[in-house]
């Protein structure tokens, strides 16, 4: 990189110490401003920054410098969600302590965020690891218990092996543990729930206030997870012993059309049925390999559907037919009942498996050209008449829908229903590092919990770290504890919770951080909440953004807060992608060990790999360490600066989309920087001293100027409003800069210290080092971000001529100038003068003008 007078490592140190010292960053709930409460999801402390954390966090830093210069009162902290696997994970690895390698990492990343310019109101620092944390994240559990919210049950959950701990469905993907991608099994096992399922439907209402404020995606991503069903629960029974099953159906209408049943391999049925059974032996070893297998949505799509009949049979209620009775793969206990009435005739997934397994397939629902079962190559699905359907024959079976529920209930062979796919909260974890849950196990009274004033439970430093097993259940210190109630020896719960728990409420910590006596005092939450704007990934949709609903409407109804949606306004940012490449022997590869190739821009593409000479392939991903492709913020920011790297990751493209990460792009950014950087250093010596009057008589290229800088005000601050379009004021200040440096030495001093100041002002949320030190070069004595946001002047913005568009018989014939406010008269005027128009009306006669003022002249003519 050449020597230039751009000594962005000192400015952006000098100018980071004077914001400190200053405490621009601290909100003071005093302040008359209307406040502004801007939050980024805080982060996992890993202990180094990626570059998703650079966007995400640039992005909510350069929103909260904007909401400033608007003139809000603006909080904006930061914290750590520092409970969690890796820290554990580390101690089994290294013996270093999860409390050690946390705090270590914590500090490290607090000086990375210091050094990329983000400020943040570190007086309300929270840790979700610290014991004056997870005291209340307890005293909130003690309150869902209280409500019968929180409650322990025996149920089927999501194990890791690896992790050696239960997870929530939102944390398996693709059928492995989010965290180290090993296969999930399901387990019975006593656990620990929040009884999420209970607020579904309000969950749902609630997205008609968040609509046009929360991105469509994350509202529609939210609604399928919640998974709102209308249908019918129906009343069918097993032929053999009289239990009953009841089934949950979105089609009613298809009940004449049942050919088996099918549950889930994990329903209670199945071992009450087949214990001591003649089918037991052959059943069961099935049902065990179908437990095995996954439950996520892709996998349930692409695998096969398989499955073993019972030996018992269901009785239909709607006309008392016995079928076969079936465990499957595709039934699932998280779904409506775990039991799933199939149709072949009229659903694909019930068809293949009835041709696979030989079961009869029975229409009852016909197009009009009828169907023949023997020569249907997949399920009938359309609307169409229904038959052999009881008092149903010979209806349309979409009309017919509302009238069979009824039915069924009036003949109390079923009733009207709403189901969901929202399962309860689990939040027990088998594990060291999370917040223990507060409740004491008596043999004489049962589950007592912790009294509030012996809060918090503290994790105990006792305990042995071990791949298998509870770290905390080795503690007997912690273990062995009085029975609250009757004072015997009893013994502690050694779960601790989901760290999704200490997430769904820090932001509330944030307003009253350093409150030892509750978690937060009313007038602070009443002060700064709701969240404002909330700044985060996509990816948190049907995880964190739907638990901290849930935990917010809890808190509502019970009297803690007094309001039931945390987030006003919510914006994801776009995944940071760079070019990554892979080598089928070799797998995923650095840049540097891809040789030979053609370079395309920043991508090696017809590479090989350096190792096994094999072919390898480039392709556009998303930064990650498994894919070999990060780029380290340290590095770029010491390279370049701050202000450069924030430039590049907001110029490109809005920020809820894509960003490309290339090295071109960042070096263009530089460029962009110090060209900028010339041109005002320059500029400040020539500035007349601040305030001087702009004179009348400027010339019309001044005026031009002075025209594109106040438009610049207005195209900005639209942008900017509708949407954080960022890039739009960079690109639209380039084009003010262009025409700043075209005209050289001919512009004004007073006009240039305009120009120069409005450009710096703007700018600054995105590059605030930068324009904080032209800012004061300028002769500012004050910060720019007490200078506030640039107001346009709407006369000075004006276009002085505008070009009207002449018809001749509602043809366009022409165009002329005119001032913006100019009369009819003069219009008319100026169109019938025009020289093209005066030619084209040549021999021809007027007979009327008619004028829209600022729009258009329309000559009629005869002839």
């Amino acid at each position: 990189m050449p020597e230039i007078d751009y000594k962005f490592t000192d400015i952006e140190r000098k100018w980071q110490a004077r914001w400190r010292k200053a405490r621009l960053f601290e909100a003071d709930e005093r302040s008359p401003r209307p406040k502004c409460y801007v939050l980024n999801m805080y982060p996992y402390p890993s202990g180094v920054l990626h570059m998703g954390h650079v966007i995400n966090y640039t992005l909510g830093d350069v929103v909260a410098r904007y909401k400033m210069l608007r003139g809000y009162n603006v909080m904006c902290p930061m914290g750590w969600d520092s409970f969690g696997m890796p820290a554990e994970n580390a101690a089994i690895r290294t013996g270093v302590h999860p409390h050690e390698f946390t705090e270590k990492n914590i500090a490290h990343m607090r000086a990375q965020m210091g050094s990329a310019g983000w400020g943040y109101d570190w007086r309300r620092e929270v840790a979700t690891s610290h014991a004056d944390y997870y005291r209340w994240t307890q005293w909130f559990f003690l309150k869902f218990y209280e409500k019968g919210l929180a409650v322990k049950k025996t149920a089927a959950v999501n194990w890791c092996e690896s992790c050696a701990t239960v997870l929530a469905n939102e944390q398996v993907k693709d059928g492995g543990c989010e965290r180290c991608g090993t296969q999930v099994a399901q387990k019975d096992m006593s656990q620990w729930f929040f009884r999420m399922s209970a607020y579904a439907e309000r969950l749902l209402a609630g997205h008609e206030t968040l609509r046009g404020k929360w991105p469509d995606a994350v509202l529609a991503m939210q609604e399928e997870w919640i998974g709102r069903s209308e249908g019918a629960t129906v009343f069918f029974k097993v032929e053999e012993t009289g239990d009953p099953l009841p089934v949950f159906t979105t089609r009613p209408d298809t009940l004449w059309g049942v050919t088996f049943m099918s549950v889930a391999p994990e329903h209670p049925i199945l071992e009450k049925l087949l214990k001591g059974s003649p089918h037991e032996r052959r059943v069961m070893p099935v049902v065990r390999e179908l437990r095995a297998m996954g439950t996520s949505e892709k996998e349930l799509a692409e695998r096969e559907k398989v499955g073993v009949f019972t030996g018992f049979h269901v009785v239909n209620p709607v006309n008392g037919e016995a079928v076969p009775l079936w465990a499957a793969n595709f039934a699932l206990m998280a779904y409506g009942t775990g039991a799933v009435m199939s149709v072949p005739a009229h659903d694909q997934r019930d068809f293949e498996f009835a041709r696979k397994y030989g079961l009869p397939i029975v229409p009852v629902i016909l197009p009009p050209e009828g169907l023949d079962p023997a020569a249907m190559t997949c399920a009938y699905v359309d609307p169409g008449t229904m038959v052999a359907s009881g008092p149903f024959t010979g209806a349309t079976n979409t009309e017919a829908m509302p009238r069979i529920i009824r039915w069924l209930d009036e003949e109390g062979r079923g009733k009207a229903a709403v189901n969901y796919r929202l399962r309860d909260w689990t939040l027990s974890r088998q594990r060291y590092w999370g917040a223990p849950i507060p409740i004491i196990y008596c043999d004489a009274c049962g589950m007592v919990p912790v009294p509030e004033k012996d809060l918090p439970v503290v994790l105990p430093e006792d305990v042995k770290f071990s791949r298998g097993g509870n770290p905390l259940a080795t503690s007997e210190s912690f273990v062995k504890a009085p029975c609250p109630r009757c004072t015997r020896p009893a013994r502690r719960e050694t779960d601790t919770m989901d760290t999704f728990v200490d997430s769904s409420w820090y932001f509330l910590r944030y307003c009253d951080a350093a409150n030892d006596t509750a978690p937060f005092s009313p007038a602070r939450i009443a002060h700064w909440m709701p969240v404002d704007q909330y700044i985060g990934g996509i990816e948190h949709a049907t995880m964190h953004l739907i638990y901290a609903r849930f935990f917010t409407m809890v808190l509502h109804d019970l009297g803690l807060l007094d309001f039931d949606e945390p987030f006003a306004r919510l914006f994801c940012q776009g995944m940071v992608c760079k070019t990554a490449y892979y080598c089928e022997k070799c797998k995923w590869l650095p840049e540097r060990k891809v040789e030979g190739g053609t370079r395309k821009g920043d991508a090696i593409e017809d590479g090989v790999c350096a190792a096994c000479k094999g072919p390898v392939r480039a392709e556009m991903t998303k930064i990650s360490k498994t894919k070999l492709n990060i780029v380290d913020p340290d590095a770029m920011i010491a390279k370049y600066g701050a202000d450069t790297v924030r430039l590049y990751m907001l110029s490109d493209a809005p920020p809820d989309r894509m960003q490309v990460w290339s090295e071109d792009g960042i070096n263009g950014a530089w460029r962009t920087l110090v060209r900028l950087w010339n041109l005002a250093t320059a500029a400040v010596a020539q500035a007349p001293p601040v305030g001087t009057a702009i004179p009348a008589d400027l010339d019309a290229e001044n005026r031009a100027l002075r025209r594109t800088t106040h438009q610049l005000i207005e195209s900005v601050t639209g942008a900017i409003e509708g949407g954080f379009h960022f890039n739009t004021a960079v690109a639209r200040c380039n084009e003010l800069v262009n025409q700043w440096r075209a005209m050289k030495d001919r512009v004004h001093g007073v006009v240039l210290r305009e120009t120069l100041e409005t450009i710096v002002r703007v700018l600054s949320p995105i590059v605030p080092h930068f324009a904080e030190e032209i800012w004061e070069r300028l002769g500012h004595e004050e910060s720019i971000f007490a200078a506030g946001w640039p107001a346009a002047d709407a006369a000075v913005a004006a276009e002085e001529m505008v070009e009207i568009p002449v018809q001749i018989n509602g043809k366009l014939r022409g165009r002329v100038m005119a001032p913006p406010d100019a009369t009819r008269e003069d219009l008319e005027r100026a169109a019938l003068a025009d020289e093209k128009v005066k030619k084209l009306l040549e021999g021809r006669t007027v007979a009327k003008v008619i004028v829209v003022p600022g729009r258009l002249v329309n000559i009629a003519v005869k002839g």
